[in-house]
């Protein structure tokens, strides 16, 4: 049977907690904070090297990866999850937080060929916490080489169907369009795609330009571009696609707040008008 914690009260400071402390006292705390920092240096010599570079374990298969998620579940979280996401898949209800710590360790395990392979299999999977920990995988500025996965995360692209595993893979996107530009080619083809969530990722995973304090020539002509693609879709009824153009103004607004006076004061009013509002929130 097991027993109900009860309530512990927050301790909290009196007027005595302030008070000076007797000279004898302060003059042994003195000491004993020289004691402790001079103890640096042996504490340090005796730390064997070992244990400074224990290693992470092997490399986790697919099969360890989905044993470490389902080892997680929680079948009330589980439900409410697909009550909220409504999308027709598996869900295991484990917590963002586990997610990432799981990640991380995967991540310390594995090079960039076997998290791009592991990334694969996660999201092939078709559990919601698999795909979302594929794309955490690949969620990281600086990964060389990383043609494979981009090509693995475009591919997603046009299999998204809920927010959240959207987004994640639109994070981990923006890196990679980042580090190599030129893939804007590609994304922008995405604004003409019949899928709402594809033409969306074009305008989440192109966010960090909007956030630029020092932009270049090159960060302004992304600017102009992307700018270009909110201008085609203002028009665009989906309420997720005005929400995407809404917020990627907003965005801007907070570095660029002339620009997006200019640009809601010539296409605003094809904007609904909570994305006009969302939109304009910081002018």
């Amino acid at each position: 049977m097991s027993r109900k914690r009860g309530k512990r009260g927050i301790a909290r400071p009196s007027a005595q907690d302030f008070a000076p402390l007797p000279p004898e006292e302060e003059a042994r705390l003195h000491a004993e904070a020289q004691a402790y920092a001079a103890s640096d240096a042996d504490y340090e010599s005796f730390a064997e090297a070992e244990e400074e570079s224990d290693p992470l374990g092997p490399p986790p298969s697919l099969e360890d990866a989905l044993f470490a998620l389902e080892s997680w579940q929680n079948a009330e979280k589980a439900a409410e999850m697909a009550a909220y996401h409504k999308a027709e898949r598996r869900y295991l209800g484990v917590s963002t937080p586990a997610i990432d710590d799981m990640v991380t360790l995967w991540r310390g395990q594995l090079d960039v060929p076997g998290r791009v392979e592991l990334a694969r299999g996660l999201w092939d999977s078709d559990i919601h916490e698999a795909r979302i920990a594929a794309a955490k995988l690949l969620v990281q500025a600086r990964l060389r080489p990383d043609e494979a996965a981009w090509d693995l995360i475009a591919s997603w692209v046009a299999q998204l169907d809920a927010w959240a595993i959207a987004d994640t893979v639109c994070k981990a996107g923006e890196k990679r369009v980042v580090a190599d530009p030129t893939r804007l080619d590609q994304v922008e083809s995405w604004t003409q795609s019949e899928q709402m969530w594809t033409r969306r990722a074009a305008f989440v995973i192109t966010l960090p330009w909007t956030k630029l304090r020092n932009p270049k020539p090159d960060d302004l002509a992304v600017r102009e571009r992307v700018l270009s693609w909110a201008e085609a879709l203002a028009e665009d009824r989906d309420w997720f696609i005005q929400k995407a153009i809404a917020w990627w103004l907003r965005e801007l607004s907070k570095k660029d707040p002339e620009r997006v006076q200019a640009w809601l004061l010539a296409h605003g009013e094809r904007l609904k008008s909570f994305a006009r509002k969302e939109a304009a929130k910081y002018l």
